[in-house]
């Protein structure tokens, strides 16, 4: 898990999303309504933002993120966390406790850990 999150407001334009995501090096960012998370906007969300011809200087990424994602607890191992992912489709899973974000899992970090183990 990532502990260090990109979080952003509803209202965020999606441009302004994509460049903190580069900057930060991470496919994803959490939406956020103060500690409530509202939903993910991902690499993929941004293409189809951009292949729609929106402006993407003012186009908000409440219009384009996944809403309601799929979270995961602190207690998930990698390989249930792999397996989520997989048959939904998606590389970044939210990681909540009692409500609140702590982090998220990618694809690259259960590949990570499965790394770690094989050499352990």
């Amino acid at each position: 898990m990532t502990k260090d999150v990109v979080a952003i407001a509803p209202h965020t334009p999606v441009a302004e999303a994509a460049s903190g995501m580069m900057k930060a090096r991470v496919g994803s960012a959490l939406v956020m309504q103060g500690a409530m998370l509202m939903g993910i906007v991902t690499e993929r969300d941004v293409l189809r933002a951009a292949a729609s011809g929106s402006d993407l200087r003012t186009s908000p990424v409440s219009e384009w993120m996944t809403k309601d994602a799929e979270t995961a607890g602190p207690d998930l191992d990698s390989e249930e966390a792999a397996r989520i992912m997989l048959s939904r489709g998606f590389r970044h899973l939210p990681v909540t406790d009692g409500g609140r974000v702590t982090g998220i899992v990618s694809l690259r970090d259960v590949l990570s850990a499965r790394i770690r183990r094989s050499r352990g």
